[in-house]
């Protein structure tokens, strides 16, 4: 008998502005009611003490520089170009690896903060380790997470990305909320509403991609998966690393009482990339399968003219409605300082959101020489935060203007790649 090749499923739309404006729209949607969702966790801000909200905080940004931006966008790149060429069972064969890799990797790092649990209660200035014995499972799940949106990403099934969005935040919020007010758990009680929250996602994708994974796997050229991934690992690392590590540098400089404000205007703040982030996440799978069929699209201009009206608008919005929403979610004790540091936090966020873009562009069509320039502007931040923060102890906004200047550094470097230079763009490797 012979062995009947596992059915793919298929979701790519060939009608590709149709597709991607009902697809970016559909995540829109998703990002809007799964981050309402998820933000309106942050409403028992008021149940808990501002210590306690710091230590919630603080532990989500951990999770949060996990490298799941990168896991993510690898392997979108891996499955759009499996299904684009019919290599399957290869794809197979890279997930079930990367499951186990994960895995691994995890428990290796859990033995790490095991040892070292004291140094790091005493360090970041939690009251006891129990937070920190949430935040361990929820960085197991937060690796898989990402790996699974990825090849739901790539196979283009946005619409069950969508949902596990809104599953994912409708779980966080109902678990914390049970956990905290009823159990006065406080932000171990927060934090384990984000582990259910993230792995009923996670559960949710690795249950939709079940027949790429579940299937027979073939080998595959190692070497040449590097030469693809190890660029878009560094390339959204250093993205990643921006947008994520200015909440755990302040957390070393500052006491909880002082970084409650910043934590509260940064979750209203990020929120302005999660709004544009669809637009990409649409794009580059599209970008990636037209590179390998050596197809041209004009999608990049429509992206990036889409996130930058919405940006800014948002940001604007933000400003003159954010003193409102900080009033109606925080305590009042720390309703003044996070109302100043919002224009700082949402203008920051703009120019961040716009090199988000190119850089899924540049990489999706393999023009990886922007990636050692990103590296070396991450470095560059990683140094200059603690340099200014001893310089000027005590300044929340010498902080939040550095992160803005960097923004604007990275979107200068992503821009003069995406129009300043004029090369052309490296063939794709067959499949």
């Amino acid at each position: 008998m012979i062995p009947q090749k596992t059915p793919v499923i298929s979701t790519i739309d060939h009608k590709p502005h149709a597709a991607f404006f009902r697809q970016s729209g559909w995540l829109m949607i998703a990002a809007v009611g799964g981050g309402a969702l998820t933000w309106g966790v942050h409403f028992l801000a008021k149940s808990i003490p501002e210590s306690q909200y710091a230590v919630f905080g603080t532990l989500l940004m951990v999770v949060a520089c996990l490298p799941t931006m990168p896991l993510q966008m690898v392997f979108a790149q891996q499955t759009a170009r499996a299904l684009a060429g019919g290599r399957e069972r290869q794809l197979a064969g890279m997930i079930r690896l990367a499951w186990l890799l994960t895995f691994l990797v995890w428990a290796l790092g859990a033995l790490v903060i095991v040892a070292f649990r004291k140094q790091i209660v005493a360090g970041w200035h939690l009251p006891d380790a129990t937070a920190l014995w949430v935040t361990l499972p929820l960085l197991l799940v937060s690796l898989w997470l990402p790996l699974f949106s990825g090849v739901v990403q790539g196979r283009q099934d946005f619409f069950w990305l969508g949902w596990s969005t809104i599953l994912g935040g409708a779980g966080r919020l109902l678990l914390a909320a049970f956990l905290v007010l009823a159990l006065g758990l406080g932000a171990a009680g927060m934090l384990a509403g984000a582990l259910g929250a993230v792995g009923l996602a996670s559960a949710v994708l690795i249950w939709r991609s079940r027949d790429l994974w579940g299937g027979q796997t073939e080998r595959f050229d190692g070497r040449e998966l590097m030469r693809q991934v190890v660029p878009l690992l560094l390339g959204f690392g250093a993205c990643q690393f921006m947008f994520t590590a200015d909440t755990m540098y302040a957390k070393a400089y500052f006491t909880g009482e002082e970084i409650a404000p910043y934590v509260a205007a940064g979750t209203l703040s990020r929120a302005l990339l999660w709004l544009v982030l669809p637009l990409a996440q649409v794009m580059f799978p599209k970008i990636v399968h037209a590179a390998a069929k050596s197809e041209k699209t004009n999608l990049f201009n429509l992206v990036v003219l889409g996130t930058a009206v919405l940006a800014i608008c948002g940001a604007l919005g933000l400003w003159l409605v954010g003193p409102v929403l900080v009033k109606i979610v925080y305590k009042s004790s720390y309703v003044a300082a996070t109302t100043a540091l919002l224009p700082w936090y949402a203008g920051a966020m703009v120019p961040l959101a716009l090199a988000n873009v190119m850089v899924n562009d540049l990489l999706a069509r393999s023009r990886f020489g922007v990636v050692p320039f990103m590296g070396a502007l991450a470095v560059a931040y990683g140094f200059t935060l603690p340099f200014l923060l001893n310089r000027f102890p005590g300044r929340l906004e010498v902080l939040l203007q550095t992160l803005g200047a960097f923004n604007l550094l990275l979107f200068l470097v992503c821009a003069w790649f995406t129009w300043g230079v004029r090369k052309a763009t490296p063939s794709e490797p067959k499949p």
